[in-house]
């Protein structure tokens, strides 16, 4: 099918959900194209239960929800949404662009904002011999790379292993329902943010996580699938035996811009360049926002990527419509367009 529109959004994730809300309220028509089967992007596919902190007004709100939130909040401006397609061509045409998707859907637009975080993902797996025997054995037991349902490890001996946020996060979640948490780290400092880390240390000195450190994951042991320990080791060569129900590696994700790396933009190393004043990137009529942008200063937040998806659509509507004066109202004063 072929579609003309004002502006794509490429990815599904909350600034993408955020960015189509913001081309609405420039009365800016949209299409929003994600790989993934449903909108949400890494907070719903890796951690749908986990709680997020740094959401202006919330205290902590569950990934989920707040992509419920984000949703229903655009659904309001009725916008095309292609899931499942994965957009592979980007090209000139006179003064638009046309997309097509992986099902040879053709978009043609004016703009094109891409907010698609770092790419399509999957886990770091850690190096350990015989691991994929012991993974997707059900419910809060063998190795799991995301955690989908907290409620999954309740009463489970549970291994994570990590130190960033969420390897910290997920430990400080889990003590709360699970029979044993144990925090495998190859030092006693870890790379959370500061609060975070303060939070699970009062847990360890209230007895309610375990910290092991400075210790690495050594290997893993089990008869038919059904992890019964993991072995950890420090640098010395001293070795430890954890019983466990479940191990949980936190080492991060490996990325792939995939087809966004061949569409000849600026780049600074994974990212796309763009100019901050404006999220432009080095083609004219696509901008970039969220965790894919790159600019000097720049904090991977999902605070920041919303504001940033906020410039990027009156960015574009600039650009769709040279020389119309865009009279911008706040939103309590204006409304939603209708």
């Amino acid at each position: 099918m072929n579609y003309e529109t004002d502006a794509v959004v490429v990815g599904a994730g909350p600034v993408g959900l955020f960015a189509v809300f913001q081309c609405g309220m420039v009365k800016m028509r949209c299409h929003l194209v994600d790989a993934l089967d449903a909108v949400g992007g890494q907070c719903m596919a890796l951690y749908p239960e986990k709680p997020i902190y740094d959401i202006p007004g919330f205290a902590s709100l569950p990934a989920a929800e707040l992509i419920a939130r984000l949703e229903a909040q655009a659904a309001a401006f009725k916008p095309t949404i292609h899931l499942g397609r994965q957009m592979v061509g980007l090209d000139r045409v006179a003064d638009s662009w046309r997309c097509t998707l992986s099902d040879g859907t053709q978009i043609t637009a004016k703009a094109v904002i891409i907010a698609a975080g770092s790419g399509a993902f999957g886990p770091n797996r850690p190096p350990l011999d015989g691991i994929t025997a012991f993974e997707g054995k059900g419910a809060g037991l063998g190795v799991h790379y995301f955690v989908a349902r907290r409620e999954d490890f309740r009463g489970k001996s549970v291994v994570i292993a990590g130190g960033g946020d969420s390897a910290v996060d997920w430990a400080i979640s889990l003590a709360e329902l699970a029979e044993r948490v144990m925090v495998v780290h190859r030092r006693p400092k870890f790379r959370a943010a500061p609060e975070s880390e303060s939070r699970l240390k009062d847990l360890a000195d209230a007895g309610r996580v375990e910290l092991v450190v400075p210790y690495q994951l050594h290997g893993l042991e089990g008869d038919n699938g059904r992890l019964a320990a993991v072995t950890v080791a420090t640098l010395e060569g001293e070795v430890r035996r954890l019983e466990a129900d479940a191990l949980l590696p936190f080492f991060g994700l490996a990325t792939n811009l995939g087809p966004i790396a061949e569409w000849g933009l600026a780049m600074d190393r994974n990212t796309i360049a763009v100019d901050p004043a404006t999220m432009a990137t080095s083609a004219p009529g696509i901008f970039a926002a969220g965790d894919i942008s790159a600019y000097p200063g720049k904090l991977k937040l999902i605070l920041t990527g919303f504001a940033e998806a906020a410039r990027a659509a009156h960015s574009a509507y600039e650009f769709a419509h040279p020389g119309e004066a865009l009279h911008f109202e706040h939103s309590t004063s204006a409304g939603v367009p209708r």
